[in-house]
């Protein structure tokens, strides 16, 4: 009888799209809790406060990884916002909060910013992606058949462009999987300076 392949890190995140994406591309893995508050400082920028989310998230993930003994691997955290004007656009909270984010974004361009960030020990790499997603103009009927659908309510800007928030796009540029909530290439990065392999079969 074969072994379970060890992972190769472990994922700070409960998102199941970001475990897709480390599927994707061969990262061995295994998920770990990582319980952190989500409120901006006073002050503190977008970028600011989403890198430091990452870094909590990781944070927490090297302390969930000690707590249950586990061998020591790298411990990789991600957060996502979506920004415009410089407001930070939360997960939406109700049907009329997700229709007001909508029309702020109908018609307009935005930022994607997703952190990602790798910790062993006391050293913590902290990479950051920023991608302009252009929406098209929306009616008021597609935001409410949208909600509807019941995919915005987990997501951060009240859309997923993986899914059926895919319609309402009409540009990137940027980082794809960025948007998604795990940039590639910034993940590539982090998995290259701390040695972690990918193309590896599970």
């Amino acid at each position: 009888m074969n072994a379970q392949p060890l992972p190769a890190l472990y994922l700070a995140s409960q998102s199941p799209r970001r475990r897709e994406l480390l599927q994707q591309i061969g990262v061995l893995h295994q998920v770990v809790s990582a319980d952190v508050v989500e409120v901006p400082r006073t002050q503190e920028s977008p970028s600011d406060y989403v890198q430091r989310l990452a870094r909590e998230k990781a944070e927490a993930g090297l302390v969930s990884v000690k707590r249950l003994e586990l061998p020591p691997r790298p411990v990789l955290g991600a957060d996502t916002i979506v920004v415009i004007n410089n407001e930070i656009l939360e997960k939406p909270q109700s049907a009329e909060h997700a229709a007001e984010m909508l029309r702020k974004l109908a018609g307009a361009t935005h930022q994607v910013m997703t952190a990602v960030a790798m910790i062993v020990e006391e050293k913590c790499t902290i990479k950051l992606s920023v991608t302009d997603v252009v929406f098209r103009s929306l009616s008021e009927q597609e935001m409410k058949a949208y909600w509807e659908s019941g995919e915005p309510r987990d997501k951060a800007g009240g859309y997923a462009i993986q899914g059926l928030g895919a319609v309402f796009v009409q540009q990137i540029r940027g980082s794809y999987t960025g948007v998604v909530g795990l940039p590639i290439e910034q993940t590539v990065l982090l998995l290259n300076e701390f040695a972690v392999p990918y193309w590896q079969s599970p």
